[in-house]
């Protein structure tokens, strides 16, 4: 028998990023405890799953971590990416209609190249099991709503060049909180354009806010994609008493929203009232993503809560508008772009690792190929690592590169290996499912 909900547990009891960071132990345990205490997991609509854990190949299918996965990776997240993938796995065995991986450490800031920790993300998990959808289900079309109140820069740069990976995140606004991206602008390179749709709000924005963007906007989005699968990265920090950032969300208000989207794959990202806000806002989607009745589900303490103000209400009504405005326009606009480009298209990145003070400075190229979705290059530096200054060429073949663009690929890296200049070379091989050091 189906059940309605496949619920993964791991709270990483062994794993913190110090004993007074927000990113800790305790960030999961008293959600347990009252799911536990609220006798969800006797519910015959929840269905317990226990973590796998995820190999290299799962990992390296989506990253390229420099040095090596085993300098940064611990067993940690190699359970809380595994979590993912055994709710990837519930869902298309068609053993629960959907399913929760309420797992940390979290992953939506890390990209594919990955040096070290930032924003307490060092893997994407989110990536890491959408790599594994495509690979063992051939998922095709994917869409992703992230929820959590900073910007999800990692998912949309792993796939800033994919059209078939739609990324919708809706967060405070990059001028006033961490990572500084998340901008209208920022829509996908131009194979992708359109494909990224950012829609950054003003803080003290709350559930009126949120559900008018989602109705309005959002929604008729997913309707028009038609994903075959629908993810939320669950960050449930736009709580009004989450304490690194300044929205004004309830429990009830994420409970509603995970109710509309009804996404087939929840994953946990950040959340940081430990004790005011996370037991409730999980178990409101808890319940929502098992068509349970969520209506009582309601924080104790509600003094911090506040009305949202003109302000607000007028920054929805403009996303509105020019969210509607770039996806009704995204082709003529693609096709312009690509244009533009010619054969290539690159950009220039700067990426500060906040949590483990790395500076890295990349150069990515799109080459682009009339038979194919053609291939990327990325010439990576990083100064502050673990392991002093350090530097990578990479060359990204795609699932559907053809054997022209494969060559091309690794003839970049091996033109790069003769003229040196850099530590390791590496060839990220989609379609071989492997990652090459050369």
């Amino acid at each position: 028998m189906t059940a309605p909900l496949g619920l993964v547990f791991f709270p990483a009891v062994d794993w913190m990023i110090s004993e007074t960071h927000p990113e800790r132990q305790e960030r999961l345990i008293y959600t347990y405890d009252q799911i536990v205490e609220e006798g969800l997991l006797d519910l015959a609509a929840i269905r317990e799953y226990k973590p796998r854990v995820a190999g290299r190949r799962d990992i390296e299918r989506t990253h390229i971590v420099v040095p090596d996965l085993n300098n940064i990776v611990t067993d940690a997240h190699l359970v809380s990416a595994g979590g993912t993938l055994t709710a990837a796995d519930a869902v298309m065995k068609g053993e629960v209609k959907r399913a929760f991986a309420l797992v940390r450490p979290p992953g939506h800031h890390a990209m594919r190249v990955a040096h070290g920790i930032r924003g307490f993300c060092t893997i994407n998990i989110e990536a890491i099991m959408i790599d594994y959808l495509r690979k063992t289900y051939g998922a095709g079309r994917i869409a992703v709503v992230d929820t959590d109140v900073h910007h999800g820069d990692g998912t949309q740069e792993i796939f800033y060049h994919d059209p078939d990976t739609l990324f919708i995140s809706f967060h405070q606004d990059g001028h006033t909180l961490y990572p500084g991206s998340g901008f209208m602008e920022e829509a996908g390179s131009p194979y992708a354009f359109g494909a990224t749709i950012n829609l950054p709000l003003l803080p003290e924005t709350g559930d009126v806010g949120v559900h008018l963007l989602f109705d309005e906007l959002i929604r008729p989005i997913l309707d028009d994609f038609q994903p075959d699968i629908l993810i939320n990265s669950a960050g449930q920090d736009n709580h009004y008493t989450d304490m690194l950032a300044s929205m004004q969300v309830t429990a009830q208000g994420y409970a509603r929203l995970a109710d509309k989207l009804k996404a087939d794959i929840a994953v946990l990202e950040g959340g940081y009232s430990i004790e005011a806000a996370l037991p409730y806002v999980n178990t409101g989607i808890v319940l929502a993503m098992a068509g349970l009745d969520y209506s009582r589900v309601l924080e104790p303490d509600r003094r911090d809560l506040r009305p949202e103000g003109k302000h607000t209400a007028a920054r929805v009504a403009q996303l509105v508008s020019d969210g509607r405005a770039l996806w009704s326009a995204r082709g003529k606009l693609k096709a312009e772009k690509i244009a533009k480009a010619g054969s290539s298209w690159t950009r220039k990145k700067p990426i500060y690792y906040d949590t483990d003070g790395i500076r890295e400075m990349q150069t990515e190229t799109a080459f682009y190929c009339p038979k194919c979705p053609g291939y990327l290059t990325i010439d990576s530096s990083a100064r502050g690592s673990y392991f002093g200054e350090q530097s990578a060429f990479i060359a990204v073949v795609w699932a559907a590169s053809c054997p022209d663009c494969a060559k091309r690929a690794y003839d970049a890296v091996l033109r790069a290996k003769k003229q040196g200049g850099h530590d390791y070379f590496f060839v990220q091989d989609k379609a071989k499912d492997l990652l090459e050091r050369i």
